[in-house]
Formats: structure tokens, sequence, C-alpha cells
């Protein structure tokens, strides 16, 4: 077994992406790859366009630091509308979506395109740490502080 020291690894840097105040908490890659959201401290999230490093959305909402994020799969976007209160044939949302959870306490579910928080998830009692949508896409889960799944 021959063992290669880290350093021999030859990665590098390829694009920085900037525009977060405070601390990045988390990023996550969309399902289709061509966009990357990130966390921060700032009480933001922000989605960024890959391919141009551009900042398409920045998602205001949260009352204190985002923790983490995460994308919803194409098979969660019409339970998303659904939520949302929107009729699936005429005003629907298109997406992508994705959720934010904060110390807030609050889970917020975002319409990226639009820029807007479709809806806000309560009953957590402390932090929000790890949110992720089922592959099947009818569920959201969210882990937090409060020692409990939701």
């Amino acid at each position: 077994m021959k063992i290669i020291p880290a350093f021999l690894n030859y990665s590098y840097c390829v694009k920085t992406l900037s525009g977060h105040r405070e601390w990045v908490r988390q990023v996550r890659i969309s399902p289709d790859g061509t966009l990357v959201a990130s966390a921060s401290n700032d009480q933001t999230v922000r989605v960024w366009v890959i391919s141009s490093k551009e900042c398409k959305a920045e998602l205001r909402g949260h009352d204190h630091v985002v923790e983490c994020i995460g994308w919803a799969p194409e098979s969660s976007y019409s339970a998303v509308n659904e939520a949302a209160g929107a009729d699936n044939k005429k005003g629907a949302y298109e997406g992508p979506f994705l959720a934010s959870g904060s110390r807030d306490k609050t889970i917020k579910v975002w319409d990226v395109s639009r820029g807007i928080c479709l809806f806000t998830l309560e009953g957590h009692d402390n932090w929000v740490r790890g949110v992720v949508f089922h592959p099947h896409g009818k569920y959201l889960v969210s882990a937090s502080d409060d020692k409990s799944l939701r």
C-alpha cells in the first residue's frame, strides 16, 4: 500500500465567491450543479451562479445566524407548492427551492428564482442545525439542538 502525502494532492482554488459580511456556516451545490448556496452568520443565505460567480439572490428573513441549508429535489416541487398554498396548475412556483435553518429556531423555504420566502416552519425549541429533503420529495427533515428531529 502506497501512502501519498496530502500536500502532493495538487489541489488549487479555481473560484472565490465573496459577499457575506460574516462567517459562512454551510455551502451546498444545487442538484443540477449550476448554483451554490451559502448560509452565514450575517443572517442571510446567498445563492451564486457557479459559471459567472454572480450572486443571483440574497435571501433575508431570519432573525439570527443561518446554520444550515438544503436544496429541494425536483420530486418535492409539488409538495412545496402545496405547502405554499399555490395551485400546481396556475400560479405555481417553479423553483428551484431551498430550505434554511437558523438559530432563530425556524426553517424557511425559499423560491430561489424569485428570491422570496414561501413559508416558515416553527416548532423547534432550540437552534436548527440541519435540514434535508427526503429524496422522494414529500418530507423535509430537520435536526435541532433541542434533541429532536422533525
